[in-house]
């Protein structure tokens, strides 16, 4: 009498803590149990006897994958009349020619999502056979998960995305809000600073006409005159009329240059506090990322060079503040890893530099895209960190130095706002290097 029971579940196997939206095949419980076709049935029955849990047998013909047999398609053929008299004795690839099926086989770095979702496209009848796993590419090693498992961990970690999800959305919308505060506060103090530096700026250029004439006057003067009285003498000795003279334009050309700095830093601001923008305009990149430079020159001037290779390039629509917010944060953490690999090398000749380089590309399906590379000589970030950098929370820095949230927010800015790519590529040691991708005919 041949008894065999069904696969029981294997719930409680699967360790939920290690499951997230990462994990592969290999984080799920696997069966190795293999035969080679020229073995018994008998067999077959005794190792589903001795291993209730295990939901079917990898089949070997040498080094060779010659299929799997399921413990529910073997029970099913066993449980007809005469197969016990007909197959128990005989060699499994007997059996086998009766249950044969196409075996898909996955790869064990495979996505529990993916890996889910690509069994369910099988047909109806093969929905519950296990999955065969390939363990290590290019070699015979085998194994089987029971379809049930993989079904399980996909929905336990579809709920943990979707709570992930939900703090993200509201980690972003709380630092949106943030920013929306402060930018607001940016705006108006730029507007208040902005009225003074205006009526400066704008009449500096009288006072350096008003002085012109006032010198081409006492120099008529002084013609007219000849001789100087004594007295006269006396009080331009006094006065250092010759000083005068010579230094008063420098310091009208210096209030020029000021003014015009100052009006150009609040311009900046103003563009960069507008991150709540309700639609695009047209600006140029190049004006959008010097506005973000000029803000962030009191960190850069003295210890940073940075480097522009800039290509021409139309403009863009896009929403400016958020994109100057972008530059912001990939221009931060650039200025902050290389004053702390300045602070580690104290090499003097060791030059900490930006590079900042546009151009105009066409991707693998000729559409047309704007390319903005910030690249830093800095220490570089690890393959490990890499995968996560893009994540919420995620940082390097001490507590109370960052919130793990800016490279986050900016990639959501890039790829949600403007249809986009964020795009790392590092080498640890030498150089980090953050691509920014947009589309050139965005709407």
């Amino acid at each position: 009498m041949l008894s065999l029971s069904p696969s029981p579940s294997m719930t409680s196997q699967i360790d939920n803590k290690k499951l997230s939206p990462k994990s592969t095949l290999k984080d799920l419980p696997m069966h190795h149990v293999t035969m080679n076709v020229s073995d018994l049935v008998i067999d077959v029955v005794r190792c589903f006897e001795e291993n209730k849990i295990v939901p079917g047998i990898i089949l070997m013909d040498g080094d060779r994958l010659a299929g799997m047999l399921s413990r529910r398609r073997f029970l099913e053929r066993m449980s007809r009349p005469y197969s016990i008299e007909l197959f128990l004795k005989r060699p499994i690839t007997v059996i086998y020619s009766f249950t044969k099926i196409h075996v898909d086989v996955f790869a064990e770095d495979l996505l529990i999502v993916k890996a889910a979702r690509r069994s369910l496209k099988r047909p109806p009848e093969l929905l519950y056979e296990p999955i065969v796993v390939q363990q290590v590419k290019g070699t015979s090693t085998y194994a089987l998960i029971d379809v049930h498992e993989l079904l399980q961990a996909q929905s336990r970690i579809h709920k943990l995305t979707s709570r992930l999800l939900d703090e993200s959305n509201y980690a972003q919308r709380v630092q949106t809000e943030k920013m929306v505060s402060l930018g607001h506060m940016v705006s108006g103090v730029a507007h208040e600073i902005k009225n003074p530096v205006n009526s400066v700026y704008g009449n500096v250029d009288f006072l350096e006409n008003y002085f012109n004439n006032l010198i081409e006057l006492v120099n008529g003067y002084q013609a007219f005159i000849g001789n100087k009285p004594d007295k006269l003498l006396e009080l331009e000795e006094e006065l250092d009329l010759e000083f005068i003279l010579e230094d008063a334009p420098k310091i009208i050309k210096s209030i020029q240059i000021g003014s015009e700095r100052l009006t150009q830093i609040v311009t900046s601001l103003r563009n960069f506090s507008r991150v709540d923008d309700r639609s695009k305009q047209l600006i140029n990149i190049h004006d959008c990322i010097n506005g973000t430079l000029l803000i962030l020159e009191n960190r850069t001037k003295y210890d940073i060079e940075v480097i522009r290779d800039y290509e021409k390039l139309p403009d863009i629509a896009c929403y400016s503040g958020q994109l100057s917010q972008v530059f912001m944060n990939l221009l931060a953490n650039a200025i902050d890893v290389l004053l702390e690999k300045k602070a580690q090398l104290q090499d003097e000749t060791w030059q900490p530099t930006i590079t900042i380089k546009t151009q105009q590309i066409e991707d693998h399906q000729g559409e047309r895209l704007i390319s903005i590379k910030i690249i830093d000589n800095g220490l570089g970030i690890p393959p490990e960190n890499q995968q996560k950098i893009f994540d919420n929370y995620f940082t390097t820095k001490p507590v109370g130095k960052g919130t793990g949230l800016g490279l986050a927010i900016s990639y959501q800015i890039v790829a949600e706002k403007h249809e986009g790519e964020l795009k790392l590529r590092s080498q640890v040691g030498k150089w980090t290097e953050f691509e920014v991708l947009l589309p050139l005919l965005m709407q």
